[in-house]
């Protein structure tokens, strides 16, 4: 969950090594380091934001052209500069940056005190530094790429590194295993990251590294070989990345901006998808695995987080519509308990980075059992996107915010597209409904920019609950994930304590919550369970608790019965999740900030967890 970056060339590394570490800040933001390289290695690490780090090493002198930088979200250790990357071995003859988890470091790090080695920080980064130096100083024959082989034939976990050696000048030494690292190619210059951003406006050239994999990078070019010393072919990829993404624009936030981007990334999703006459959905990555897909007899979609919340809404979609059985797991249980699988289900795994480690995990159990494996992803080039049969790629864009919003709804616009081909494939819908909601599916983007207009509105609401300290989420149907996504939400930037619940299900617990202190936010577009949502709102209201309620346009009804409103234009029940959720991202963005919360850096998260 940490981000790596290194440099390799003709240029001053500092300023190369910074800005891309202030790109990938939104993997790790508790501390933070950089290691030059020019005749000596000079390493400046700094507990807090970048910015601290940069103030720091402005300072001190500062030349190389060679580097390597990390941000860190903490793992084994608390956030302190000594615990900070990178981390040099007891001699100080490496230099590593870390991303991931050396399960085994306590045994290791027993041996290496038993042979003298001694240490400064906490961290399992450290343990892997001595190892590499105890296997360097074994035999005068040893270089530095041989030392780093050993070292990780003997680690137990994941990682992804970036090696600096004092005795070998000219060179940066990467692997990686379950935790992502790309090399970009530039003119006469190298660069290493654990993800595209700090190298986009380098270089759209770019080697993503697969498991086990070691880069020798030099000036002259780099090779690749993998643990076991075999040699591995260069698979050059091309990289496409807008730079103006990685900037927030007019906007205070990222996550703003990412919620307002949303009726545009949404028809990103499904342009080219969807024909013009709504006659026919194309999910071109698909195409040859899809009469598998057509026999399946079961599905069982799988998530983390946001991605387990759009797999819900995926659930009762292809239910409904594609009347096959769907069961939605999460990776993190997935992986860990013995799922009967077979030749005849299909497993859909979600991830926005497409490196979400437990999600991985759970792709390679599926594979193992013989399923058919396919992805919904963010991030071309990424594990997930290489390592299934078959998938379908978001085409949200660079998700900076911690917090995730367009990637929620791109998710579900992929579901959306997938449920109704599939139904249409089987013969389970009608052709005049089919068409209806092909429709509806590509007026969503103009709905969503009405939704965005009420921004003010619901600041104002916002006011009236940001010193709430709970908060309840009611849904029904469909409807459920998004109150389920809107409690997380609140809870990730805001750090109130908020519960998604099945409306049904407030009679049986949640309802001894109520009191005149609690907001409940209730989400209510008019569909099937408008009149049983209605009587939760009343019993709601019987006991002095607060509704906020979001309704369709016009619900003259709910507008008099709640303390608050927010409206939506009218759509399809099946659609309406993809207009519910954004006055909900934006409340959360809202009381967030008047609470004083960074709401693109929450406390205690990352962006892309990569680890367990």
């Amino acid at each position: 969950m940490c981000g790596i970056v290194g440099y390799l060339g003709e240029k001053d590394a500092f300023p190369i090594l910074i800005n891309g570490l202030k790109k990938l800040e939104y993997r790790g933001y508790d501390s933070s380091g950089i290691a030059l390289l020019n005749g000596k290695l000079d390493v400046f690490k700094k507990m807090g934001k970048v910015t601290e780090l940069e103030n720091f090493v402005l300072k001190q002198k500062h030349i190389g052209n060679i580097g390597i930088g990390h941000t860190r979200w903490a793992t084994h250790g608390g956030p302190s500069d000594k615990n900070a990357h990178p981390h040099n071995s007891m001699h100080g003859i490496f230099t590593v940056v870390h991303n991931g988890i050396i399960e085994n470091y306590s045994t290791l790090k027993e041996d290496l005190l038993k042979q003298g080695f001694s240490f400064q920080s906490e961290t399992d980064t450290e343990v892997l530094a001595n190892l590499i130096e105890f296997f360097y100083k074994q035999d005068n024959e040893i270089n530095a790429e041989s030392a780093i082989q050993l070292a990780l034939l003997k680690v137990v976990g994941a990682y992804g590194i970036a090696v600096l050696c004092k005795n070998e000048k000219d060179k940066i030494i990467a692997a990686r295993k379950g935790s992502p690292l790309v090399i970009g190619i530039g003119n006469g210059e190298y660069f290493v990251a654990s993800d595209a951003s700090p190298i986009a406006e380098f270089t759209s050239q770019v080697v993503y590294l697969n498991n086990e994999d070691i880069a020798i990078i030099q000036k002259d070019g780099f090779t690749l070989k993998n643990v076991q010393n075999n040699p591995v072919s260069l698979k050059v990829s091309q990289l496409n990345l807008e730079i103006g993404e990685f900037n927030k624009g007019n906007y205070e936030h990222f996550m703003l901006k990412e919620i307002y981007e949303q009726p545009a990334t949404i028809e990103e999703t499904f342009r080219g998808r969807l024909k013009p006459d709504y006659s026919e959905i194309v999910l071109g990555g698909l195409i040859y695995v899809f009469p598998k897909i057509q026999k399946a007899e079961r599905i069982i979609i799988i998530g983390c987080g946001t991605s387990w919340h759009a797999a819900l809404i995926g659930e009762y979609l292809i239910e409904e519509f594609a009347q096959v059985p769907v069961e939605v797991e999460y990776a993190s249980e997935f992986r860990y308990r013995k799922p009967v699988l077979g030749k005849s289900d299909v497993v859909i795994l979600i991830s926005q980075s497409g490196e979400t480690a437990d999600t991985l995990a759970a792709l390679h159990l599926a594979n193992e059992k013989g399923a058919t494996v396919i992805g919904i992803c963010n991030v071309v080039g990424s594990t997930l996107a290489r390592e299934t049969e078959a998938g379908v790629y978001t085409h949200a864009g660079i998700e900076i915010g911690v917090a995730s919003t367009k990637a929620f709804t791109a998710q579900v616009t992929v579901l959306t597209m997938f449920a109704l081909k599939l139904a249409k494939t089987k013969g389970t819908i009608e052709i005049d409904e089919y068409q209806k909601l092909v429709k509806e599916l590509s007026g969503i983007p103009e709905k969503g920019r009405i939704i965005l207009q009420s921004n003010e509105k619901i600041k104002l609401i916002a006011e009236k609950y940001k010193d709430a300290v709970n908060a309840l989420y009611l849904g029904r149907g469909i409807l459920f994930p998004v109150a389920l996504e809107g409690a997380l939400k609140l809870k990730e930037i805001s750090y109130i304590h908020a519960e998604g619940y099945a409306a049904g299900e407030m009679k049986h617990g949640p309802i001894a919550l109520v009191d005149d202190n609690l907001p409940v936010i209730v989400v209510a577009p008019r569909d099937d369970y408008y009149e049983k949502i209605v009587s939760n709102i009343q019993e709601v209201k019987a006991r002095k608790g607060n509704v906020i309620a979001i309704v369709t346009e016009g619900d003259k009804r709910l507008i008099e019965l709640a303390n608050d409103c927010i409206e939506i234009p009218n759509s399809h029940p099946a659609i309406a999740p993809l207009l519910a959720v954004i006055p909900l991202q934006l409340l959360a963005y809202h009381i967030a900030l008047l609470r004083g919360c960074d709401v693109d850096q929450p406390r205690n998260l990352a962006k892309s967890v990569t680890v367990e």
